[in-house]
């Protein structure tokens, strides 16, 4: 798994993959986790995040000043794929760190700054994200959670559902409506909001198997200093679009089943089925040319572009790449018989319970589309 590098000018990312894969090597080898699909999800480990911390790959894109290392968005590429390659438990500081960081970076004052990004590279802080609501969907200009002035802060009202993680979280992310416009896309304001807060109440949403990942959460006058607010009052749609780029264009998108692939190909070449190399030989066709497309997006915000078309359409491949990584692992098992050590069905379990919400979360293929169709039709 190793790209072209060209676009990382200035920095060594062999070097920078090479060290990454011999931090998670290490924790593999003393079963400090195990592998599994969806990890970036259902991978909650404080203290794998801390360890991350403590070896300087979180918040690397971001300025010293900030607890960043000054990398290009393309090291972050590679460290997130050497995490998602073996399926480590990463999801205490994703969200803060794929784009809460980035739009306090982009957007937000030095105060907020200065109080939030050194936290998150350090995983003292974790984030959960506050955008979807019941009778929105998909469509975040339809957000009917409010915030209203309170002398010099904010008290918000509403609900949000599905938020991953906000049973963990210490903080949310928030895209609440502070004034009514004949325009939808007006009016919205982006927040800081404490989990711990008086007026916040997390219901669990049990998935499919069981478990517990998703959340509703409820704001009942929820207190908020004016300080918490990200970027411009009521410029939170100009500012979330470009930060859905980040959530969008991540290798989180088609690497969630790569756990999957990896046991799908040594179980195939155990039991020597050669139909079964020649679909994951496809499916290893696929995933390079995605990584090129993330590759780009990378080099994209590297240069300042949001680039919202690409990370749309890399958001509509992914799930249809991973549906057939789990398709072909099932045919392996089919084909092949079952695996010695049981790994194989493990993460075809895994993978059978997540790939559902793959397509719905960051956005559905409708809207994807569209976002790709506007794009082309202005060029």
């Amino acid at each position: 798994m190793t790209p072209d590098t060209t676009a990382a000018t200035g920095r060594d990312i062999a070097d920078l993959r090479a060290r990454v894969r011999k931090f998670t090597s290490e924790r593999l080898t003393a079963g400090d986790f195990v592998p599994q699909c969806d990890a970036w999800v259902r991978g909650f480990d404080l203290s794998f995040s801390r360890a991350l911390s403590a070896e300087g790959l979180i918040g690397v894109t971001w300025p010293a000043e900030f607890g960043g290392s000054g990398m290009p968005s393309t090291a972050r590429l590679v460290i997130t794929e050497e995490l998602l390659r073996v399926g480590a438990p990463v999801a205490a500081h994703w969200i803060g760190e794929r784009q809460i960081g980035p739009s306090i970076l982009r957007f937000g004052s030095r105060e907020l700054q200065d109080e939030f990004l050194p936290a998150i590279t350090t995983s003292e802080v974790s984030f959960c994200l506050g955008m979807s609501e019941t009778e929105a969907g998909s469509d975040l200009a339809a957000v009917r959670t409010t915030a209203e002035r309170d002398g010099s802060g904010w008290r918000i009202n509403g609900a949000k559902v599905w938020t991953t993680n906000a049973h963990h979280a210490t903080h949310a992310y928030v895209l609440a409506r502070t004034s009514r416009s004949e325009i939808k896309h007006q009016g919205l304001t982006e927040f800081i909001v404490d989990m711990r807060s008086p007026g916040v109440t997390v219901r669990p949403i049990l998935d499919l198997a069981g478990e517990h990942h998703f959340n509703e959460v409820l704001l009942d006058e929820v207190a908020v200093p004016g300080r918490w607010v990200i970027g411009e009052v009521g410029e939170g749609w100009s500012q979330v679009t470009g930060q859905l780029s980040f959530e969008r264009g991540g290798s989180e998108r088609f690497l969630s089943t790569y756990p999957l692939l990896a046991a799908t190909l040594k179980h195939a070449h155990l039991s020597g089925d050669r139909a079964t190399i020649e679909q994951v030989g496809a499916l290893a066709a696929r995933v390079s040319a995605l990584r090129n497309l993330a590759w780009n997006i990378a080099v994209s915000v590297d240069n300042g572009v949001a680039p919202v078309a690409d990370a749309a359409k890399l958001k509509y491949l992914g799930p249809a790449f991973e549906r057939d990584v789990l398709n072909t692992a099932r045919y392996a098992v089919d084909v092949g018989g079952l695996s010695d050590e049981g790994t194989l069905e493990r993460l075809i379990s895994e993978a059978q319970v997540a790939i559902p919400g793959m397509s719905i979360r960051g956005g559905v293929s409708e809207v994807l589309l569209t976002l790709v169709a506007r794009s082309e039709t202005r060029l």
